[in-house]
């Protein structure tokens, strides 16, 4: 494994997707020159204010989240607003994983993301860079 290093993203204002790809992307480590699709060298990626990203267009009450508990009428479904109030984290991280490989190294993946409803975290001691989503 590579120097991993702890990035952070502030979601506040900007396009849920933008954000995914990004932290995706960087959890990946596409962005170093080591980088190979079957290894683990991304970096750790921290996102605060997960609650704050925007949705263009009426996403905020057409999307939605579906969960079936498998028994017969167990299905639960919940929009994006409703989903935000439930677990802010929880929109984010699904558009994260959408966005990895879909294979045994996606599990390993998401263990190095760290998602936060509001600008605080307790990942100060790993001094992140903070890196600026563009659009």
């Amino acid at each position: 494994m590579s120097d991993n290093k702890w990035v952070l993203i502030d979601a506040n204002g900007v396009s849920l997707g933008r954000v995914a790809s990004l932290a995706a992307h960087k959890l990946m480590g596409k962005d170093k020159p080591d980088w190979t699709p079957y290894g683990d060298n991304g970096d750790f990626v921290i996102i605060v204010n997960s609650q704050k990203a925007r949705l263009t267009g009426r996403k905020g009450l057409n999307k939605l989240y579906h969960f079936h508990s498998g028994y017969p009428g167990g299905l639960t479904t919940y929009s994006y607003k409703e989903m935000i109030k439930k677990d802010p984290a929880y929109p984010l991280l699904t558009a994260v994983k959408g966005m990895l490989p879909k294979n045994r190294l996606s599990s390993k993946l998401l263990t190095k993301i760290k998602i936060y409803p509001d600008e605080k975290h307790p990942h100060d001691a790993q001094k992140p860079v903070k890196i600026e989503v563009k659009g």
